[in-house]
């Protein structure tokens, strides 16, 4: 058990919470909303977990929160009921400080984290033109990827090589790893800043000419792959049409060979404007593919372009994964933890791990 040290308490009588307060002064006493605000008085605590988390002028990521223990008892309906209820403040959380790692609270199986995901009221989004082997587990909720336990998945925006991506992404600690298994997170914009800083002319060109993504599927998903997802559940088909028409809706080429498909996307942005926090963020999958994108059918090195199809620098690639390296926090999962990123704020990765380890994901737009 980590040691927490309790910094901020959102609740009735905290000057933070006062969004919180007139939502629940105009609420009538015997409504049902009334009585779940004042079950949840003091509900969410901030806490810390010293070395490892990082500190910037204005916020720590990621945003740590726990169920007060001075509180009533938590049980899944009480969280859920807390999610909904302030739901501005989690918001408000997320845009601060890019992820938010909930921790304490009781979520034990996967019907549990459908409901956390539920709560939050984001809208699905299907999983289509990922790259990663997945399996529905129940209603929203997947498995992350499914690549063997001593492959290292490299930082990703998830979904940055195709056009659409989820704007949030959930990840649900169901079985603790015997050891290793961390996801790392990484602010995108602290990465874009030190890419810019020291390779001004290389970024402008990604910036001018975005990137080109290739990458050969097989028929059926090989979970040997990190990137083994077939072009049957890629697509969401059997149909080699369907799958044209699909693929053309992603802006993505196909050319069949033998029983398998090279895909064909972009150029598209490496860099984008992350309108709602007025910054540029580092959104591309460049180090991911060129260091990762590798098993019998794919060459890492020939998955990832400029967008006029020239080959990228090897030397400023690995010092990209550098500057991820030193810029990530890499926190130890505990069983029930649920960890909530924005896709457009934060790049995530995987390290190897000793089994046991059953972490779930769910995608919103």
């Amino acid at each position: 058990m980590f040691k927490t040290t309790t910094t901020t308490t959102f609740c009735a009588s905290t000057p933070r919470s006062l969004p919180i307060i007139d939502k629940c002064k105009h609420k009538k006493k015997n409504t049902p909303e009334f009585i779940t605000m004042a079950d949840q008085v003091e509900y969410f605590i901030e806490t810390q977990l010293p070395n490892y988390q990082k500190h910037y002028n204005s916020f720590t990521f990621p945003s740590v929160l726990s169920p007060n223990p001075t509180s009533s008892p938590s049980s899944l309906s009480v969280f859920t009921k807390a999610i909904k209820s302030q739901k501005p403040f989690l918001d408000s959380s997320l845009l601060k400080a890019g992820a938010v790692l909930f921790r304490g609270f009781p979520v034990e199986k996967a019907k549990d984290f459908n409901d956390v995901v539920e709560a939050f009221g984001f809208e699905e989004l299907p999983y289509v033109g990922g790259a990663a082997p997945r399996t529905n587990v129940v209603g929203r909720v997947f498995t992350a990827n499914e690549s063997p336990p001593d492959q290292k998945i490299p930082f990703h925006h998830e979904m940055a090589q195709v056009p659409e991506f989820p704007s949030k992404l959930f990840f649900f600690s169901e079985v603790e790893p015997g050891s290793g298994g961390e996801t790392p997170i990484v602010l995108s914009h602290i990465v874009y800043e030190r890419m810019k800083e020291k390779y001004p002319e290389f970024v402008g060109r990604l910036e001018e000419q975005g990137l080109i993504y290739s990458r050969v599927l097989g028929e059926g998903d090989d979970p040997s792959s990190p990137i083994g997802r077939g072009w049957i559940s890629t697509f969401l088909t059997t149909d080699k049409r369907v799958a044209e028409e699909r693929a053309a809706k992603l802006g993505m080429k196909l050319e069949w060979i033998g029983d398998g498909v090279k895909t064909i996307m972009g150029p598209i942005p490496a860099v984008k404007y992350d309108k709602s926090r007025q910054r540029k963020i580092w959104f591309n999958s460049m180090v991911a593919a060129y260091t990762g994108w590798e098993d019998a059918r794919n060459d890492p090195m020939k998955a990832v372009t400029f967008g006029d199809g020239k080959p990228l620098p090897a030397d400023i690639i690995y010092d990209c994964l550098k500057i991820l390296e030193e810029e990530c926090v890499a926190i130890p999962w505990k069983k029930g933890d649920v960890l909530l990123i924005d896709n457009w704020a934060v790049l995530h990765s995987r390290r190897p791990f000793d089994p046991p380890r059953r972490v779930l994901a769910s995608l919103c737009k």
